[in-house]
């Protein structure tokens, strides 16, 4: 009965609310319906592919498990996994030839897989993944691939909530304070903005370089343009140094660290 008589005495203040913010409500209700569908849609993406590509991969063998996932999606539509996104990474990885890597989101461990089977004998992975389904499903597929969870490691829990842990599970040089060099967002876009400054504070990019691979999924343009907004405004620190349709890679480099190469050359 209380909660009732609450309510009435709150009706007033609840109606001005909503008539004054009703637009940036409206909104926030969009876009929370939009990404709870697309979560929705997603694991039921993660059980299929996963239970195709575990059937079908030669145990194992990492580009068997890569060549499974490329046929799943031959057949099945998914914004996740494919050749093109592929292809991307493997070039990234290549010209960057990273140690350490973070990745947040991952789909069924495919770009998990990817990563790993071009990162040197020392390198290591970070994956942040908030599903708990998504990150068990893709544990298995990197332990199916062939690798050791020496190699990398899965955290379930929110961006926000791993990034300021993420010190304890990295390899962190105190003389120079190299961190990740590359850095994969594959999770909210909305994270991206400031799980990139989170990184920043903590010092968790190389200070010498660090590549950021934004992918563009499920993203308005609003969280790009004040991406966008904000990297104009550091240019001291970060520059976009690849833009095609479905991915953004922003180069960080420590302004301190950039004056004393400017100075040497």
């Amino acid at each position: 009965m209380w909660i009732i008589a609450v309510s009435v005495s709150l009706l007033p203040a609840i109606i001005m609310v909503s008539s004054r913010y009703r637009v940036k409500v409206a909104t926030l209700c969009h876009r929370a319906l939009a990404w709870a569908s697309w979560m929705m849609q997603r694991k039921v993406c993660v059980r299929g592919t996963h239970a195709f590509v575990f059937s079908h991969c030669t145990h194992g063998k990492a580009d068997s498990v890569l060549e499974t996932f490329d046929l799943y999606a031959e057949t099945h539509q998914s914004d996740c996994i494919g050749p093109q996104i592929g292809e991307v990474l493997d070039e990234l990885v290549r010209r960057v030839g990273p140690l350490q890597v973070l990745e947040l989101g991952m789909h069924c461990g495919y770009s998990s897989v990817r990563l790993l089977r071009l990162l040197p004998p020392a390198g290591r992975l970070i994956t942040v993944e908030l599903d708990p389904l998504t990150a068990d499903l893709g544990e298995e597929i990197m332990l199916v691939a062939g690798f050791k969870h020496s190699q990398f490691q899965v955290l379930t829990r929110s961006s926000a909530e791993a990034i300021p842990i993420l010190h304890s599970f990295l390899e962190v040089d105190e003389s120079t304070r190299e961190g990740f060099s590359l850095v994969l967002m594959d999770h909210d876009p909305q994270q991206y903005l400031p799980d990139l400054l989170a990184l920043e504070r903590e010092e968790l990019l190389c200070s010498s370089g660090c590549s950021v691979l934004l992918i563009k999924r499920n993203q308005s343009a609003d969280d790009l343009r004040r991406i966008l907004d904000h990297l104009k405004t550091r240019t001291n620190c970060f520059r976009i140094k690849t833009e095609l349709q479905f991915m953004l890679e922003i180069f960080y480099q420590k302004e301190s660290t950039r004056l004393a190469d400017d100075s040497r050359n």
